[in-house]
């Protein structure tokens, strides 16, 4: 079967992935075309158009379209929905109890839209598998695992009504243990914690987690605005200080309340890191990883204990800080996160649960090199249309790695755009770990962003258990680890402030070339890694076209873009 999933249900992260007999063949984000991050208020009709041409197929060729929302989830949780806000907010409770063919009219009218705009019939409507928000995060996350059975988690802001999905999975088929709905949310308790801190909700969360390992969780209590309650088995938030409804904001364009600003102070500006807000990002750290791991235990400890393999998706998914504290729980062996674990991933998850309901295995997700790939006269082309001479090199990884061990930051664009939020050696920025300083001049001059932010290494994966005390697999960059002693003074520029780092482990097998060139900077210095950050700009997603790349390295610092087997410079 030839099935198309499509995402973007919620106003953000639009998406297209193609799966053609249970394998991934193209998928992308609609932000990489349109150059606007998010893609909010957008529908993701270049990135279908990009995987019907990808695959050199038609509209007429898609079986099945599928999509990440479904009124029968709605319809099923809404008295609960009802229960739990009626009394705090009944205007909200209201609206999801009998407006519901409301939303499910404009959703209809979304992937109407999508798909008339991506060239579609209109009888291509009667084509689209419905499938649950939570359930297509579950199915992006177990069926590309390669795992037979699972422990499932899913944990986002909400989907239809749900924000946490638990779940077994085996023999292809997920099975639903509990849900809970919002307003008790650690998505969107996080999401609240990020506006408050003064960066963007939906976007800075990963901020947040960079900022904790400054603070001490022990200086700020937040057991007043999420908490865990024995007796309903379950986390609950304060409605006057989660997502809290216009009457209670600060600020109508912020979800954070007047009242968290009357007992932390105002929110925090600037790109500095001061008390009390790193204590108060330590904290909501400490609460997202204590509570994750309290459902894990309440409800996936038996299932655990017999298989040791968690999957896991929704937001929450892409903190890697807390990945890591689910890889040193004792119930887990094995963790696979889907790399696309934010709303995006929804047309991947999608796509896959329709494929499984059809009856087709699912081919295990080894890489993302899933996006547009552009050849060297195309390059050449658009150097040439740039204003820029592209140098022909006789071996682009020889001359990379050369201008690496000598200091140099390089950017380094080839073959296919990853999927996913993380740069994994096609669309990234690569700097020398040895030397320090490397990451204060990435973020100011080509980056843009805060001084403190941390960078990851790309790590050659037969020299990653020295490194990282640990054989796991981490390919996609979901998980930090702690890294050994031995190497923090070696490459101090791959190691955050707490010791630890959030690598990628690069495989001869699945990128052949970018194994190749930290091999040779390997032999050259005897360090199997470089560092590796996303090539784009602050507020802008990573770069997907040659024109793309170019933008950016003439409007900032970066002195070297080796692309394809062109040498571009300033």
């Amino acid at each position: 079967m030839k099935i198309l999933g499509l995402a973007a249900p919620f106003g953000h992260d639009a998406s297209a992935a193609l799966l053609i007999d249970g394998k991934v063949v193209a998928a992308a984000e609609e932000e990489r075309f349109t150059r606007k991050k998010h893609a909010r208020d957008q529908r993701p009709v270049l990135a279908a158009r990009y995987c019907l041409a990808a695959a050199g197929i038609t509209p007429a060729d898609i079986d099945s379209i599928a999509y990440p929302w479904s009124l029968r989830a709605l319809r099923e949780k809404r008295w609960e929905y009802l229960v739990r806000n009626l009394w705090n907010n009944p205007s909200r409770a209201y609206k999801k109890f009998f407006r519901n063919n409301k939303e499910a009219r404009g959703q209809q009218e979304f992937v109407r839209t999508t798909l008339r705009e991506a060239g579609f019939p209109a009888q291509a409507l009667a084509k689209v598998c419905w499938v649950e928000h939570h359930m297509a995060h579950a199915a992006s996350a177990y069926y590309f695992s390669g795992f037979k059975e699972a422990a499932v988690l899913s944990i986002d802001g909400g989907g239809e009504i749900t924000s946490t999905l638990i779940a077994s999975a085996a023999g292809g088929r997920i099975r639903k243990i509990k849900e809970i709905v919002a307003p008790d949310s650690l998505g969107n308790f996080y999401a609240t914690m990020t506006d408050y801190l003064g960066f963007e909700r939906e976007d800075g969360e990963y901020k947040v987690m960079g900022m904790a390992p400054f603070g001490d969780p022990g200086r700020v209590n937040l057991d007043h605005i999420i908490g865990w309650q024995d007796r309903r088995r379950t986390y609950r938030c304060h409605d006057d200080y989660v997502w809290v409804k216009r009457g209670l904001r600060s600020r109508m364009d912020k979800v954070y309340s007047k009242k968290m600003v009357a007992e932390f102070g105002p929110e925090r500006e600037g790109d500095g890191l001061s008390a009390p807000y790193i204590h108060i990002a330590a904290a909501t750290q400490k609460k997202l990883e204590d509570l994750t791991l309290k459902i894990l235990e309440t409800y996936l400890s038996d299932e655990l204990r017999r298989h040791g393999n968690l999957v896991f998706a929704g937001g929450c998914a892409l903190n890697v800080s807390l990945n890591r504290r689910l890889l040193e729980h004792p119930l887990i062996k094995n963790l696979w996160v889907q790399p696309a674990a934010h709303d995006s991933g929804g047309s991947v998850g999608a796509a896959a649960y329709a494929a499984a309901e059809a009856g087709e295995r699912i081919e295990e997700m080894r890489h993302v090199f899933l996006g547009p790939a552009f050849t060297d006269a195309e390059i050449q082309k658009a150097a040439q249309e740039a204003g820029l001479a592209a140098a022909p090199c006789a071996d682009i990884c020889e001359t990379a790695a050369q201008l690496l061990k000598e200091g140099k930051v390089v950017g380094w664009f080839q073959g296919r755009m990853e999927w996913g939020p993380r740069a994994l050696g096609n669309r990234s920025i690569l700097g020398n770990p040895t030397q320090r300083g490397t990451n204060d001049r990435i973020n100011a001059i080509i980056k843009f962003r805060e001084k403190w932010r941390p960078f990851c290494p790309s790590i050659l994966e037969e020299h990653a258990a020295d490194i990282l005390g640990s054989d796991h697999p981490s390919p996609f960059m979901t998980f930090s680890f702690k890294m050994a002693e031995h190497w923090k003074e070696r490459i101090p520029e791959a190691v955050h402030v707490d010791g630890t780092c959030r690598p990628q482990l690069v495989s001869k097998s699945t990128n052949p070339k970018y194994h190749r060139l930290i091999e040779l900077f390997r032999q050259k210095t005897g360090i199997p890694l470089v560092i590796n950050t996303s090539l784009n700009r602050r507020g802008e997603p990573m770069v997907c076209s040659p024109q793309d790349a170019f933008v950016m390295f003439k409007e900032s610092g970066l002195a070297y873009l080796a692309m394809g087997d062109f040498l571009v410079t300033k």
